[in-house]
């Protein structure tokens, strides 16, 4: 069985974190966040965005990148770290590892670039536009989640809904 890991450094937005933290909730992947953040974790907004999933999500503070990697020594090799400022894309990978970690920087600055530098095979990005600087965090999020499940079949989740009143 496959695990999704998504790793937030240094997150700055609640509602950004709060959307990302239903996603890891609906896909049953966990959250990892490293400090510090841009806002407290009680924060009302950060609650909104996430609704009523909060009691169903994985999720796990680091104070630092380097916490992180010690406490999870085994993560190094199966990361991805989504950046514009990569030079492949991330459906150029065509199979990601079954315990994969997926990292998205800071909303105003991404990853650190020696952190991206020390992994640059590992580096993907989200193809768009020149004249746009990036996607939004969570939207981001959702995008390399989806291409992970859809490299997986999707397993484990439920590929079809029902109409409340009648049958298709």
């Amino acid at each position: 069985m496959y695990k999704i890991n998504i790793v937030l450094h240094e997150p700055e937005i609640p509602q950004n974190t709060g959307n990302i933290a239903r996603t890891c909730a609906a896909m049953g992947a966990s959250l990892h966040i490293i400090k510090p953040m841009g806002f407290e974790i009680d924060d009302k907004k950060l609650k909104r965005a996430g609704l009523d999933y909060w009691d169903k999500l994985n999720i796990t503070y680091y104070e630092s990148i380097e916490h992180f990697f010690s406490a999870i020594p085994d993560a190094e090799a199966n990361s991805f770290f989504f950046t514009t400022k990569a030079p492949r894309s991330y459906t150029d990978v065509k199979d990601y590892p079954d315990n994969v970690y997926i990292f998205f920087g800071k909303e105003s600055k991404g990853l650190p670039e020696d952190l991206l530098y020390s992994h640059k095979s590992q580096c993907v990005r989200i193809p768009m536009r020149d004249t746009i600087r990036s996607l939004n965090l969570s939207n981001s999020v959702a995008i390399a989640v989806y291409e992970i499940l859809r490299q997986k079949n999707f397993e484990g989740l439920l590929e079809e809904g029902r109409l409340t009143t009648k049958d298709w």
